[in-house]
C-alpha cells in the first residue's frame, strides 16, 4: 500500500502558471552561422502585415543556436530581390548566408509571402519560396520559412512550425489554484486553452498526429485519462479504473495507449486499443511500473521501475518477454523517452541532490548530463531531435527551458504574468504545404 501511495505522489505532483511564454537564449553554441534576415518589402498600397514576418523568422533561426542573426540597424542595404542584392555588401560584415523577401496582396484578403536564400560566397540562390498566407496566419508562415531556411543549410528538418502543450497554474482571487492545459507555437506564442480545471493536470502526451492530446485529469477526485481533439474540444474519457490512471503513452501508429494501471492492486503497464477497448497487461511484478515510452519503430516501451530497490529505466518488448534494464549509473532515472532516431534517450536523472536532464546513448550506454538545475524533470523531445523541453525550479518558481541534445544550447521559456509551468511536451512536425520558386 505505501508504495502505491508512493506512486500516487510521484505521479500526481506535477501541477502549477498563465499568458504567452517567452524565449531567452541563455547559452548558445560556438561557431553559430553568421546570417542576415532583411526585413521584406511591401509590395501593395496602404497599410501592409500586421506581423514582422523577417523578425519572426530571424527570431527563431537565433533560437535554435545554431545561426548568429545580424541586427537589422547593422544592415548596409535593404534588397527585397535577388536583382537588388549586391554581395559585397554582406561580405563586409561578414555574413554567409542572406535572406531577402517580399509581401505582396493575394485577392481580397490575403498575401503571397516570396522569399529567397543565398550563398553571399558564392553569390548564389540556394533556394526560394512563394507561399499564400492570410492575416490570421502570417506567424505560421514566417515559421514555415525559418523551418525551410534551417533544412537548407543544415541538412535536417526545422520544428519552428510545431507546438508545445504544457501545465499552467496560478492562484486565484478566492485563494485556490487554476491550473490550464495549454498548447502554443513552439516559440511560445498563441497560446490556446485545451482545458481549465481546479485540479492538477498531468502528462499530456501528444497523439502521433498532432491532432490530440492525452492526459490525466480528475473526476470527483478520481485520476482518470482522457483524450481529447486539440481544434474541436472533443474528448474521451478512456481509463477511469479503481485505483491509479496515470502517464499515458500514444503508439507511433496512434492507435494504442500505453499507460500505468493500479487496478489488479500493483501499479503496472498496460495497453489499450483505443477502437476495440482492449486492454492488455503488459508487466507483472510487485514493483512499481511506471512512466512507459514507446520505441518510434512501435516494438517497444521503456517505462521506470523500482524493481532492483531504486528507479530505473527498463525495455520491454510490446509483445511482451525478456525485461532489460538500460541504467546503471546512479540511483534514479526515470521518465524516460525516446530520441525521435530510436538511438538514445532522454530522462531524469539523479546528480547528488539534484535532479537534472540526461541522454543515454543506447549502443554505448554512455549517459551525459544536459542540465544543471536542481529540479528539472518531465523532457521532451523536439519531433528533429534536436532539441530538448523540460520543466526546471528558479528562484522558487517552476518553468520551462530547453537544452539541445549535446548540451551546447540552453534556452529559458518565462511565463508572462508569473505563475507556474510544467508538465511540458513537444508536438510531432505539422503538415504543411508549399511552393517552389
Amino acid at each position: 500500500m505505501n508504495k502505491i501511495l508512493v506512486l500516487f505522489v510521484v505521479l500526481f505532483w506535477h501541477f502549477q502558471a498563465f499568458a504567452a511564454l517567452t524565449i531567452e537564449i541563455t547559452e548558445g553554441a560556438e561557431g553559430a552561422l553568421p546570417l542576415a534576415v532583411v526585413p521584406f518589402g511591401w509590395e501593395g498600397t496602404g497599410v501592409g502585415p500586421s506581423q514582422d514576418i523577417a523578425a519572426i523568422v530571424s527570431g527563431d533561426l537565433s533560437r535554435s543556436g545554431r545561426f548568429k542573426t545580424l541586427p537589422e540597424s547593422d544592415m548596409l542595404a535593404r534588397p527585397h530581390s535577388d536583382a537588388e542584392v549586391e554581395f559585397r555588401d554582406w561580405k563586409v560584415l561578414g555574413m554567409e548566408n542572406l535572406v531577402v523577401g517580399r509581401i505582396q496582396p493575394n485577392g481580397a484578403d490575403g498575401y503571397l509571402v516570396r522569399f529567397q536564400l543565398f550563398d553571399v560566397f558564392k553569390g548564389s540562390l540556394l533556394t526560394g519560396y512563394s507561399i499564400p498566407a492570410t492575416e490570421a496566419d502570417l506567424r505560421a508562415t514566417a515559421h514555415r520559412i525559418a523551418d525551410l531556411i534551417y533544412e537548407t543549410l543544415t541538412g535536417e528538418k526545422g520544428a519552428f512550425s510545431t507546438r508545445i502543450a504544457y501545465v499552467e497554474s496560478i492562484p486565484a482571487a478566492d485563494g485556490k489554484t487554476r491550473v490550464t492545459l495549454r498548447v502554443a507555437d513552439a516559440d511560445g506564442y498563441n497560446p490556446q486553452t485545451i482545458l481549465n480545471s481546479p485540479d492538477p493536470i498531468l502528462s499530456p502526451a501528444w497523439s502521433p498526429d498532432g491532432l490530440r492530446l492525452a492526459y490525466v485529469s480528475f473526476v470527483r477526485g478520481k485520476p482518470v485519462i482522457f483524450v481529447q481533439e486539440v481544434f474541436t474540444g472533443q474528448r474521451q474519457q478512456v481509463a477511469a479504473y479503481n485505483g491509479i490512471n496515470g502517464a499515458p503513452a500514444w503508439s507511433p501508429d496512434g492507435r494504442q495507449l500505453a499507460m500505468t494501471l493500479s487496478k489488479d492492486g500493483n501499479p503496472e503497464i498496460y495497453i489499450l486499443n483505443l477502437a476495440t477497448k482492449a486492454l492488455r497487461r503488459l508487466t507483472d511484478h510487485y514493483a512499481i511500473d511506471t512512466e512507459p515510452a514507446w520505441s518510434p519503430d512501435g516494438r517497444n516501451i521503456v517505462f521506470t521501475s523500482d524493481r532492483g530497490g531504486k528507479p530505473q529505466i527498463y525495455r520491454v518488448p510490446v509483445s511482451g518477454g525478456r525485461l532489460e534494464r538500460l541504467t546503471f549509473e546512479g540511483d534514479y532515472n526515470a521518465r524516460a523517452s525516446y530520441s525521435p532516431d530510436g538511438k538514445s534517450l532522454v530522462l531524469v536523472t539523479r546528480q547528488g541532490k539534484s535532479y537534472r536532464i540526461g541522454a543515454l546513448q543506447l549502443g554505448s550506454g554512455r549517459l551525459q548530463v544536459l542540465s544543471g538545475g536542481v529540479l528539472d524533470e518531465s523532457p521532451s523531445f523536439a519531433p528533429n531531435g534536436n532539441m530538448i523541453i523540460y520543466a526546471t525550479k528558479t528562484r522558487g518558481k517552476h518553468e520551462l527551458a530547453a537544452v539541445s541534445a549535446d548540451g551546447r544550447v540552453r534556452q529559458r521559456l518565462t511565463l508572462e504574468g508569473g505563475g507556474d509551468v510544467r508538465e511540458p511536451v513537444w508536438s510531432p512536425f505539422a503538415k504543411s504545404n508549399r511552393r517552389n520558386q
